[in-house]
C-alpha cells in the first residue's frame, strides 16, 4: 500500500526521527540529487550503516583473533627454535663422536 506517496509494505514500520535543522538540510539535498523521498534514504542509510558496523566488528574480531595467534605462533616457533637448536648440537656430538 501506499502512505503519502511512499510504497509501505505489512512489515514496514513507521517511525519519527529527530534531526538537527543543518543535518535534515544536507539529507534533504542529498535526496533532491539522488531523486528519493525521505524514507528511502533513511532506508537506505541505515541498511548501509549496519553493514558497515557488522565489517567493522569482524575485522575487530579478526584483529583480536590474530593477535591472540600472534602469541601463540611465537611460542611454536620458539620452541621449534630450540627444537632445532638441539638437533643440531645433538648431530654435531655423534657426527663429532664425542
Amino acid at each position: 500500500m501506499y502512505v503519502g506517496g511512499v510504497f509501505v509494505s505489512d512489515n514496514t514500520k513507521r517511525i519519527t526521527v529527530s534531526l538537527p535543522q543543518h543535518l535534515l538540510n544536507e539529507v534533504d539535498g542529498l535526496i533532491k540529487r539522488e531523486n528519493v523521498n525521505r524514507s528511502e534514504f533513511i532506508h537506505q542509510a541505515t541498511k548501509a550503516y549496519l553493514r558497515e558496523k557488522k565489517k567493522r566488528q569482524i575485522r575487530e574480531t579478526m584483529q583480536q583473533g590474530y593477535m591472540e595467534m600472534a602469541k601463540i605462533n611465537l611460542n611454536i616457533a620458539s620452541e621449534a627454535f630450540l627444537a632445532e637448536e638441539e638437533a643440531e648440537h645433538t648431530l654435531d656430538r655423534l657426527v663429532s663422536g664425542v
